[in-house]
């Protein structure tokens, strides 16, 4: 007779925990994907905390994951000719660049778990105050104009920085600045999303060589990676596919109102 008190294995604890990334991964991307954010934002606490992924191995999984899930949201997007334009290709000059540099930063400059919580704080707290009080006070009339390109570019290579060092690709952060400068939701989600993908296909492969050069977890965790991947790739096509009839507004509340409340745990997290 078996033993009732035995625990789990090894390997059907590894297997939970991938059935819950998976499952994760398309929650997540099914939400984020109609504004073009990605889901990597929100499944980077998942990670630290559920599934606990070590810091900073954190940060290519989650690059991962973006590079496994991108392609759900952009075929649907593609499908509806929404991919081609000016804005991806400026958003893709800045990020690529930024990304290389934001790994680097992050492997040799921020490796510790708690200056990476209190750096993860400080990103999500202005997106999500950013997202709640565009929503609740957007712009009115013709007073909010587009962006220009040298504006979308220089932010592009800033936000792709701290993307490289945040494990999110850059287009996350782009999505709801450029939507708050008044740029339509159906233009700059499927150009954030784009761009994420890209940047972090460049992320995860800077991760890749500079885990031979240093110390610690610093490749991603390609189990986890995949299966959350997985997951978005089907949640990223639903979400896209359900844009056109979502509540914008109250889906950008829900977004701002969740990413504020998560700043506001690592913060307490990484000050204690």
């Amino acid at each position: 007779m078996p033993d009732d008190g035995a625990g789990d294995s090894p390997m059907t604890m590894t297997g939970q925990t991938e059935l819950l990334g998976l499952a994760a991964g398309a929650l997540i991307a099914s939400v984020t994907a109609p504004v073009g954010v990605s889901g990597a934002v929100f499944l980077l606490p998942v990670q630290l905390s559920v599934l606990n992924v070590p810091s900073p191995a954190v940060t290519p999984t989650n690059l991962l994951f973006n590079v496994v899930a991108g392609p759900g949201a952009l075929a649907r997007y593609h499908r509806r000719g929404q991919l081609s334009g000016a804005l991806t290709r400026l958003l893709i000059l800045g990020t690529l660049p930024g990304v290389v540099v934001g790994a680097v930063i992050r492997v040799f400059a921020v490796p510790g778990p708690t200056v990476f919580r209190a750096l993860v704080g400080m990103l999500l707290a202005p997106l999500g105050l950013w997202l709640c009080a565009r929503t609740l006070r957007p712009p009115r009339g013709d007073r909010a104009s587009a962006p220009s390109e040298r504006f979308v570019v220089g932010l592009s290579l800033a936000v792709g920085t701290v993307g490289g060092v945040y494990g999110i690709g850059g287009g996350s952060i782009l999505g709801p600045v450029l939507v708050g400068r008044g740029m339509p939701v159906a233009q700059v989600a499927p150009a954030a999303l784009a761009s994420t993908f890209l940047t972090s296909v460049t992320g995860a492969l800077t991760y890749a060589v500079l885990s031979f050069t240093a110390h610690g977890d610093i490749a991603p965790d390609w189990p986890l990676g995949l299966s959350c991947g997985l997951g978005g790739l089907a949640g990223g096509y639903l979400g896209a596919r359900l844009q056109p009839r979502l509540p914008e507004t109250a889906l950008r509340l829900t977004l701002g109102a969740l990413a504020t409340a998560l700043a506001f745990v690592y913060l307490v997290q990484a000050a204690a």
